[in-house]
């Protein structure tokens, strides 16, 4: 953690934006696009991976940090459920439920792993702006 300065960094981050392009593009294909309530919700929730593990990393305190991780994780099971959805309906073939559905699983594993790391090695302040130029 020591490294990363910015949420770009975090593996987690990457794997989630995989994840979110392959749904969206999945979102395009003939009858997935039609389904509109499943095509949004599951685009709603793998963006949701994204933008928590960007908005916990931005905020204040570890604390924080880690919620918003438990959060992000919570929405890749929610795609990974969706995905199912997708599968059954035919919306989607079995080669790419696997592909998106490992991506899914993998940034809820990178994400657990993240915050087991956060709550071994507790920091009383995240954030540093030494090199910050402020004027009042």
């Amino acid at each position: 953690m020591a490294g990363i300065t910015r949420f770009e960094e975090i593996e987690a981050w990457k794997t989630a934006r995989q994840l979110t392009n392959l749904i969206y593009a999945f979102g395009n294909q003939a009858g997935f696009n039609r389904d509109f309530g499943l095509r949004d919700q599951i685009r709603r929730a793998s963006v949701s991976v994204m933008s928590n593990i960007a908005e916990g990393f931005e905020s204040r305190t570890d604390i924080q940090f880690i919620n918003y991780l438990g959060m992000a994780r919570a929405s890749a099971g929610e795609a990974r459920a969706q995905l199912y959805v997708a599968l059954d309906q035919t919306y989607i073939a079995e080669g790419q439920f696997k592909e998106a559905y490992s991506l899914a699983e993998t940034c809820a594993r990178q994400t657990a792993k993240f915050i087991a790391y956060l709550e071994a090695n507790p920091r009383k302040r995240r954030i540093s702006d030494d090199e910050a130029d402020y004027e009042v």
